[in-house]
């Protein structure tokens, strides 16, 4: 089966440590930990990438790329 998952459930799977209370994102941390196919779709991809960066200059890198 395929699903598209949101970003605010990637969020919650990725930056959470422990137990996650979310039953969506304890199934993604799942699929990730067991080396699943996961499948994404552009603007998703894009909304988690730029979660991670933290200064202009990290951005003003990524855009020129």
């Amino acid at each position: 089966m395929r699903v598209i998952v949101d970003t605010s459930i990637w969020s919650l799977a990725l930056r959470r440590q422990g137990h996650i209370q979310n039953p969506e994102a304890g199934t993604l941390k799942k699929i990730i930990q067991n080396g699943e196919d996961i499948y994404l779709i552009g603007i998703i991809l894009q909304e988690i990438i730029l979660q991670g960066i933290r200064k202009a200059e990290d951005f003003a890198r990524l855009k020129n790329i």
